[in-house]
């Protein structure tokens, strides 16, 4: 396995535990309005800086 699919797994099982610990506190909402809001500054600045 490379070097790449182990980080991108381990990336994707950080958000999903991220989660879980987010619905456990009840602030799974809020996890997700940062992370649309974090999507859409990301998509601005790519536009922006094209």
């Amino acid at each position: 396995m490379s070097i790449r699919r182990t980080r991108r797994f381990l990336y994707l099982l950080a958000r999903i535990l991220g989660d879980v610990n987010a619905v456990k506190r009840g602030t799974a909402g809020k996890r997700v309005a940062r992370r649309m809001t974090g999507r859409a500054t990301g998509k601005a600045l790519r536009r922006l800086f094209k």
